[in-house]
């Protein structure tokens, strides 16, 4: 009896005393936990972050995030405790309980407070708490997130309250999903964990997949919960296929929307005037220059640069076209081939121009920030902005284009030309003068689309060399003199490259590609919209 008492007391005493350890590292201030960090180990460590998170006195966020990059050092001399930050005689000291500068002082002076992986997990989780009541729903999604990479009870224990306050849609899901993964746990009973894995089966978040395909391995002893988790497991792969396709469908149509950027000029001179123009490629390379130029007249203001630079090439490529027109196309018109030669000969002529100008180095242009990045529009679905922005530019160079054409004198002389230009001459149209602004016009859009791949391939003496092949296969395609055709083809070539990417490889899939339109060319001559009346007997 004796025996079973001091047990009992002894027992007692023990969890008394781990209670009292608990609440004081519950309730411990910043300035009693920066006093341990140098003489505690990594378990003490985490108990110290873990309390810190919870109380959260002021500058414990501070102190943590230097911990966590590693940047909190304790001095030789007097033990004290700085976070540190590099300086040229060694460390800058900051004092982490008033958060002021404390002078410099020596690396060598200095020891760093070690952590490991464990503790890395720790303070992530704990810095994640911080943020849960952050005035920015962005960066509660964050918090939650990262919470979501290692739930356990406390960290459920901060959702749930976070959840009762919670007003954004979107942090409210990614609650849920956290708690929903905290019940998945073994000694959670198994109705609980069949619910949180029906919660998880639509969830599209990559530590969900990681926490549900676990579930669903021969490991775990429930075989209700691992039938029902690998049910879900195979209903978010279905969903990541679908996002995947998605995801192929929008690079080909980025793909196609630069495509029908560089085809859409050479479509009007080709359909218009009937010139193969072999330099249209280095059209687009000084386009492209031109936004390198207008970066160095701008620097720091890159936005701003691509939005003046948009007029500034569409004025030299046009001008460039003009010159070109009116010197040398001109005096060949109805002799394709020896046009041809003589731009090809303006195309080298372009391209050591260039090399003798800016060397024949790639020039770095710099993408706006409203360029960069990507839209993450799921788990499983992300766009980049700089190919979005490109899609809808494609399209509204083409609405304007379309629109000029369509509204203005010099789009109706322009199709009259193209009709017939002897009737056209006849009713006072000056071809000359139509046929310099047609190929300025053209010229200009290369330009343009030149200020376009800018942003996604480099500035080189070279750039116009690999889209010239793929312009005149989209205006052939398309329907020779057709925007509509240029723009459908274009976009459809693009698409069609994406989808045979990821089975034959680049390369062998542009072959295939290439193939199939010389079929297809071989049953429809005149493309997907050939002209019709007098333009087609032209």
């Amino acid at each position: 009896m004796r025996t079973l008492l001091r047990t009992f007391l002894l027992v007692t005493m023990m969890a008394s005393a781990l209670c009292g350890a608990c609440a004081r590292a519950a309730g411990m201030d910043l300035a009693t936990a920066v006093s341990r960090l140098p003489t505690a180990d990594f378990a003490q460590k985490a108990v110290i972050i873990t309390a810190l998170a919870q109380s959260h006195p002021q500058g414990a966020q501070q102190l943590l995030a230097a911990l966590l990059n590693e940047r909190v050092a304790v001095r030789d001399s007097d033990h004290k405790v700085f976070i540190v930050d590099d300086d040229p005689a060694g460390y800058a000291l900051t004092d982490p309980l008033t958060g002021k500068r404390a002078g410099t002082g020596s690396s060598d002076d200095f020891d760093t407070v070690g952590i490991n992986n464990h503790l890395r997990t720790v303070l992530r989780a704990a810095l994640a708490q911080f943020d849960l009541t952050s005035a920015d729903a962005a960066v509660r999604a964050a918090a939650v997130n990262e919470m979501l990479r290692s739930v356990n009870d406390d960290s459920a224990r901060l959702l749930r309250d976070r959840l009762e306050v919670e007003h954004s849609v979107a942090v409210k899901r990614l609650i849920r999903e956290g708690l929903a993964l905290a019940d998945l746990a073994q000694e959670v009973p198994q109705q609980r964990r069949l619910a949180a894995v029906g919660a998880l089966a639509g969830s599209l978040n990559p530590d969900v997949y990681v926490r549900l395909a676990a579930l669903a391995d021969p490991s775990e002893p429930d075989a209700t919960v691992r039938t029902a988790a690998a049910r879900a497991v195979r209903r978010i792969d279905a969903w990541k296929r679908f996002y995947g396709g998605l995801e192929t469908l929008f690079f080909g149509l980025s793909l196609g929307s630069v495509l029908v950027l560089s085809a859409i000029g050479l479509a009007i001179t080709f359909g218009v005037m009937g010139v193969i123009n072999m330099a249209h490629g280095e059209l687009m390379m000084l386009g492209a220059y031109t936004t390198y130029v207008m970066q160095l007249v701008l620097p720091g203001h890159p936005g701003a640069s691509i939005v003046l630079a948009l007029p500034a090439a569409f004025l030299v490529s046009g001008a460039a076209g003009v010159v070109i027109e009116r010197g040398i196309v001109r005096f060949l018109y109805g002799r394709p081939l020896e046009t041809l030669l003589a731009t090809f000969g303006v195309s080298l002529i372009l391209q050591q121009l260039v090399r003798d100008i800016f060397t024949a180095n790639n020039r770095p242009v710099e993408s706006p920030a409203w360029m960069s990045g990507l839209w993450q529009v799921n788990g499983a679905f992300s766009i980049t902005w700089n190919r979005l922005v490109i899609v809808l530019f494609a399209l509204l160079v083409f609405a304007a284009l379309q629109a000029v054409l369509k509204r203005t004198r010099l789009g109706l002389q322009v199709r009259a030309v193209a009709q017939n230009r002897a009737m056209a001459r006849c009713m006072g149209v000056r071809s000359e003068w139509v046929d310099a602004l047609t190929f300025g016009l053209g010229s200009g859009i290369a330009g343009i689309a030149g200020v376009a791949l800018s942003q996604i391939t480099n500035v080189g003496p070279n750039l116009g060399q690999s889209y010239i092949v793929d312009s005149f296969m989209v205006v052939v395609f398309g329907g020779v003199g057709n925007l509509w055709g240029t723009l459908i083809g274009g976009m459809s070539l693009g698409v069609a490259n994406k989808l045979l990417e990821p089975y034959a490889g680049a390369v062998l899939g542009k072959i295939l590609v290439l193939v199939a339109l010389i079929l297809f060319i071989q049953r429809r001559p005149r493309g997907l919209f050939p002209q019709k009346g007098r333009a087609a007997e032209a």
